[in-house]
Order: structure tokens, then sequence, then C-alpha cells
């Protein structure tokens, strides 16, 4: 499978897994504890502290292993949850039509009509912000995105004549949508999820900046920056790296969305 992957593939191949393995053994690789304070503040890089230390003390670079697993598990977390919501109501939108498709789009569409963020500000300035409560408002929010797409897809492929024949055979909703619709829906939703988990991550980081995120013990990237955007009037480059590291995971994610999306086209032709 991955004998003929291109080189920019490769590359995000590597980059992404570096920091979903990061991510997973943070406890192991991470050089101090998360909210030890092991130096003064805003120390310098050194051989010590590869990143230096933040505004109170702590190894920056600890910081940024633990910020990128809490980020990367709430991104993926809430991704999960709204490819699952947000796809299996727009292929029932899809196959059913009628008043219920009516009905589910023009919900979907009054909830797009509110900006994702303000409406999360208002929801997690009313109850406690725990990672798990943010992996279900991030997820359910942005399902909304996900049922456009998936019902768009699924309209068309509803309609072809192998659905058809699924529907003269008499089979029940179930199968006509994992077996016939979603099969033949892969190439596009595999390219969104990688755009929607990057969205996440963004999502989640500026929560955390603003507050009402990730709070406290935790670390997260968002609240890296928040922590040590004072450093950036003195010259300190420590909200700096969190920036970097969305950066590049960003750019990662998307070079094998693309990948995939070039190798899951025949898909959109057939049942595959």
């Amino acid at each position: 499978m991955l004998k003929n992957i291109p080189l920019s593939a490769a590359i995000g191949l590597i980059i992404t897994g570096t920091y979903f393995l990061a991510a997973i053994f943070a406890g192991v690789i991470a050089p101090y504890g998360m909210a030890e304070a092991v130096g003064d503040v805003w120390e310098p890089s050194s051989a010590e502290h590869w990143l230096g230390t933040d505004q109170i003390g702590r190894d920056l670079l600890t910081r940024m292993i633990y910020g990128g697993q809490t980020t990367i598990f709430i991104a993926t977390a809430a991704t999960i949850l709204s490819f699952t919501t947000g796809a299996v109501l727009g292929f029932i939108a899809a196959v059913s039509g009628g008043w219920i498709d009516q009905l589910m789009s023009r919900l979907v569409d009054l909830f797009m009509s509110i900006p994702s963020l303000i409406l999360a500000l208002v929801i997690l300035s009313s109850i406690e912000a725990t990672v798990l409560t943010l992996i279900v408002i991030m997820g359910l929010l942005d399902s909304t995105r996900v049922y456009r797409l998936a019902r768009a897809v699924a309209v068309d492929i509803s309609v072809m004549d192998y659905v058809e024949a699924a529907r003269l055979r008499g089979e029940k909703l179930a199968w006509i949508i994992f077996r016939e619709i979603l099969p033949n829906a892969l190439s596009p939703l595999v390219a969104e999820m990688g755009l929607r988990f990057i969205f996440m991550v963004l999502f989640i980081s500026t929560l955390s900046f603003l507050g009402i995120g990730v709070q406290p013990p935790l670390a997260d990237w968002g609240g890296i920056v928040k922590e040590n955007k004072e450093g950036i009037n003195f010259g300190i480059g420590a909200a700096l790296y969190p920036a970097v590291a969305i950066a590049t995971l960003a750019i990662s994610v998307n070079l094998i969305a693309d990948w995939i999306l070039n190798r899951t086209t025949s898909l959109k032709g057939g049942r595959g």
C-alpha cells in the first residue's frame, strides 16, 4: 500500500505520526511533570530546557508535549463524533427524502446560521468546560457542516442503479446507507475529515486562548499561547511554538488527505 507513496504524503505521514506518537507517549517522553516548575521565568533554550521555560518557570518542551496530547485527543474525538453524527444524519436525509429531508435540512440551516464560535462561547459560559463537554459541543456543532457534505454526496449516489436495485430488493435503510452509499462516499468524506480535524485543532485552541476551553492544570496549545503572549513584548518566543506546531500539523494532515483522496477517487464511479 505504501510502496508508491508520493514524497509529499510520506512527509505528511512522518510529521503527523510523530505528533500522534508524542501525544500517545507523552508521559514517557516528557522530561518533566506537566505542571512542574523547574527554572526561572522565560529562560532561553538550553541543554536542560530545549525550548526554554514558560511564564512561571515550567519546561516549555514538556508543556508542548502534554499540550499536544490534550489538543490532539480532543480534536480527534470531536472529529469522530462530528463525522459519525453528521454523515449518518446526512445519509438518512438523502435516502429518506420528502418531509424528513426538508425538516432535517432546515434545522441544520438554522444552526449553521449561528457562528460556531459564538454558539460555543454562549454554551460554555453557562456550563463547566470539561474535556467531555468540549468534545460533545465541538463535535455536535461541527456535525452540521459534515451533514451538508454527506447529504449532497448521498443525493447523487442515491439515484444510481445499484441503489435503486437495493430498494427494489427490499433492503432496509441501514443496508442502503452502510453497504451502498457509504463505500462510494468515502472519497470526499475522507478529504473533508482532514480539514475538519484541523478546524477542531484551531477551534479548541481558540477556546483555550479565550479562557473557556481546556482548563488548568491541563495544558493545550491554545492555552500555552495565552499564558505566554506577554513574552512577545520582550522578545520571548514561547507563544510562537504552539503556532508552529499547529501549522505543521495542519499541513501534514492535508498532505495525507490529498493522497488518500487521489487513491480513492475510483470509488466515485461505482460500488467499489
